[in-house]
């Protein structure tokens, strides 16, 4: 879309808090200002126990492009609203409940006329902010199609079944979509007798109240899904908006770093496609006992790695979402005797945090051992990387089944890892299949299709670039009916 600079449009992004919402709205502003040279202002909800968010703004090079401006909406205080029993979807619920004074302010206050408003799966409490100011509006959904129609058909669901959807002994039907096996619901659908269920239903509802919904993936991931929203006439009759696939859209890094780290100049000692990256991402964590059959399974495995690892909890497995990881020199005491000893030379161990993007872009890196989330998925197949599929909270075990059963570029164990403890037979198994076996080279052949396919859809003329541009389009004639008037 070309406009002069007095012409330019002004695209508002509400971020909800936490890196796993930031990134995708730093992504989204990067792609507007770069790509399709826009004025892009990202309102960030910050949280008060955790710097998490001003961190990542500081010390990224995401927030660089001249025409990105970001702004921090104060910290709210809600401890005195939740207890600890209170699920991750709940907290961020109240979280930009709390701070919706503040993005009001914000939105008012800003210097250049806006021309629209995008607001991520957790703002669309903001959307009304729009109509006091006569802008379009659309809620930005990071994930897949598939977690889209799940999430806008949820209400129907909620009306069409009794008891418990992980008690049902049928998949849970979507119209024109794949069904939904009960064990892979996103985690408010667990139990709706807990208040995150409520939030979820709301979540939906609030995507139907935009003006249209965009979602980072393209046409090859998601064909059935975004069919069915687009045609199937009961779906469409639920969404009731236009739907945009805009993806896959990443965060990207400089080519050549001035001083290279431990684990990048590791890496670079490292064979082509000989190594297994391991990593949970900003959130995931998991048990004690399954850190030390992980490590066992690796180091039976004789496979090389690279393993991103955090200290134990017992008590959620995306206790971290809220906080970054800083990285820190200290080797962890959690992991098995001896075990760094023993795999000294087969493979590193990076405590805390490491950059994700930097390494599944190595040519040495042949697997992604991963929690699953949309955002490492992404940075995943636009590599070129094959996955070991590790599904631990939020939409995960959806998109976990959509890699391995759809797509064919993941392996995954048997069970669920949050059905009990994968051992290490069935760790080094996988390990070996990805980087050994026949089926991680078909794996690999497979996801390599997907990666050209990803940079087809994202340039110009790409389905993608275009569906981005019939939103901006719609944009751009409302706010020339707005001067005519």
């Amino acid at each position: 879309m070309d406009n002069n600079n007095q012409s330019k449009l002004h695209i508002c992004i509400l971020s909800s808090p936490g890196i796993g919402h930031l990134i995708p709205a730093l992504v989204l502003g990067n792609r507007l200002a770069g790509v399709h040279d826009l004025k892009v202002t990202v309102l960030v909800i910050t949280t008060a126990d955790s710097p998490t968010e001003t961190q990542l703004l500081k010390s990224s090079k995401m927030t660089s492009h001249r025409h990105l401006n970001t702004v921090e909406i104060p910290p709210v205080d809600i401890s005195a609203l939740f207890c600890a029993n209170t699920k991750m979807d709940a907290q961020l619920c109240l979280l930009v409940r709390a701070a919706l004074p503040g993005v009001r302010s914000a939105l008012c206050a800003m210097k250049h006329r806006l021309d629209a408003l995008v607001v991520d799966l957790f703002g669309t409490e903001a959307l009304p902010f729009a109509d006091e100011l006569n802008l379009p509006k659309f809620v930005y959904v990071p994930t897949t199609a598939w977690y889209t129609a799940l999430t806008v058909y949820c209400p129907v669901l909620d009306k069409e079944i009794a008891g418990q959807y992980v008690d049902q002994e049928k998949p849970l039907e979507i119209p024109g979509c794949k069904p939904v096996r009960p064990e892979d619901v996103v985690d408010p659908m667990l139990d709706r007798n807990d208040p995150e269920y409520r939030v979820y239903l709301e979540e939906g509802l609030g995507y139907t109240r935009s003006d249209g919904i965009l979602m980072n993936t393209w046409e090859d991931v998601d064909p059935v899904s975004l069919k069915a929203l687009r045609e199937n006439e009961a779906l469409r009759k639920v969404v009731g908006r236009p739907v945009y696939a805009i993806g896959p859209l990443t965060r990207r890094t400089e080519k050549k770093s001035p001083e290279k780290n431990r684990y990048m100049q590791w890496l670079d000692k490292q064979p082509y496609e000989s190594v297994l990256y391991v990593s949970f991402g900003s959130g995931g964590t998991l048990s004690a006992k399954q850190i030390t059959e992980l490590a066992w399974g690796l180091e039976l495995s004789e496979q090389r790695f690279i393993w991103v690892v955090r200290p134990p909890s017992e008590c959620g497995s995306n206790k971290s979402f809220l906080t970054i990881g800083q990285g820190v020199d200290d080797m962890p005491d959690y992991l098995p005797e001896g075990f760094l000893t023993r795999t000294h030379k087969q493979g590193l161990v990076v405590p805390e945090w490491a950059e994700q993007t930097l390494i599944l872009r190595h040519l040495s890196i042949g697997g992604f051992l991963s929690h699953c989330g949309w955002n490492s998925t992404l940075e995943s197949i636009t590599n070129g990387v094959p996955m070991i599929a590790w599904p631990l909270y939020a939409e995960q075990r959806q998109n976990a089944t959509l890699l391995t059963e759809e797509l064919g570029v993941a392996i995954r164990p048997m069970k669920l890892p949050s059905k009990g403890v994968i051992a290490r037979e069935e760790v080094k198994k996988m390990v070996k299949m990805v980087l050994q076996y026949e089926e991680g080279k078909e794996m690999r052949e497979r996801v390599e299709k997907l990666r050209i396919s990803a940079e087809k859809a994202i340039s110009t003329g790409g389905s993608s670039y275009n569906s981005m541009c019939e939103v901006l389009n719609a944009i751009q004639k409302r706010r020339d009916l707005k001067l005519c008037k």
